[in-house]
């Protein structure tokens, strides 16, 4: 029998407490427009290029949130986009690692990373 499982990742759930928040923080962080649908009252996906980061508001709970970044946001330059995040007074929870990527909480406490691609 032939695999039917591809080998892609099609979407990241991220949990997050409130929906609205969580879909206009990622948006400005993303610089997308925070102006999308939010589907079922509690799922929003980010309008992103390849993989989707999908916000869900019902899988939320203190326990489930990310204690370390399990994906990275890309970055061309890992300098601009650290001075970029603190400016936007995002609680960052490292500083520039090997010249390649940080580490930051989004409002709800998931550990997220931006590398340098």
């Amino acid at each position: 029998m032939k695999n039917p499982i591809l080998n892609e990742i099609g979407a990241i759930f991220v949990p997050v407490r409130n929906i609205e928040e969580a879909r206009e923080w990622y948006s400005q962080i993303l610089g997308l427009p925070a102006d999308g649908e939010i589907q079922f009252g509690h799922i929003y996906v980010l309008p992103m290029k390849g993989t989707q980061v999908v916000l869900d508001s019902k899988i939320y709970s203190p326990e489930k949130t990310f204690k370390a970044p399990t994906f990275h946001f890309n970055t061309e330059n890992i300098e601009e986009a650290y001075t970029y995040m603190k400016n936007k007074e995002v609680d960052m929870t490292s500083n520039i690692e090997h010249n390649h990527y940080f580490t930051f909480k989004d409002p709800d406490g998931n550990h997220l990373m931006i590398c340098k691609c």
